[in-house]
């Protein structure tokens, strides 16, 4: 688990990075739009961001005095950073096909296919009105499927199957195959977990 200090290092790094590009080219390769001449209007979740340039200073455009977490920070950032023109492929891997993903399987497996499965497997319904929500569409893949882009390049999908007498539900997630470009999939994981939590908060 990654200390804080380690998501502090990760965004200032970002953040260097990021500064020495300009608005425009950011703006076009990542598919924000922008709320002012030097701001980027970042959706996230079911939360709105404003984004300053060049110091890349965080603002909730809803609840401006609440602290943007560190975590989403530094994933909005690495977005940013590695977001490519080209649009999603339409071709859907798992996430052991992206490449270096293996390290990272547990923890994409406990951070959210996991708690997708636990929570919603026998809730569909609550997956429905979390969807609605979040703004993730239904499509007809499994028993009940989702799909959501957390950022404007980056689509998902969320699939459950139903359980019976004998098995209990499944669940998987699954990503477009441009994503190794964008993400590491350490990222991926973190990303994924953080969609899954928003669905199990927004489900209640």
């Amino acid at each position: 688990m990654p200390r804080i200090d380690d998501y502090i290092a990760s965004r200032n790094l970002a953040v260097e990075d990021l500064a020495r590009e300009s608005f425009s080219d950011l703006r076009d390769r990542t598919g924000f739009s922008q709320s002012s001449a030097n701001t980027f209007l970042v959706p996230f979740l079911d939360r709105v961001y404003h984004v300053r340039f060049p110091d890349f200073f965080f603002e909730d455009r809803d609840a401006p005095e609440k602290e943007v977490p560190i975590q989403e920070q530094v994933l909005i950032l690495h977005y940013m950073a590695g977001s490519k023109p080209a649009p999603p492929e339409g071709h859907w891997i798992s996430y052991r096909e992206i490449p270096g993903a293996s390290f990272y399987y547990s923890a994409f497996l406990k951070r959210a296919v996991e708690p997708l499965k636990n929570v919603f497997g026998h809730n569909t319904g609550g997956l429905k009105k979390a969807a609605g929500r979040l703004g993730a569409v239904e499509i007809p893949e499994g028993d009940n499927a989702l799909e959501y882009f957390p950022f404007p390049k980056v689509p998902m999908r969320l699939i459950l199957w139903a359980g019976d007498d004998e098995f209990g539900p499944e669940a998987n997630i699954v990503f477009d195959r441009n994503i190794g470009s964008i993400l590491s999939p350490e990222d991926v994981a973190w990303m994924a977990g953080m969609v899954v939590y928003r669905l199990i908060a927004l489900s209640r």
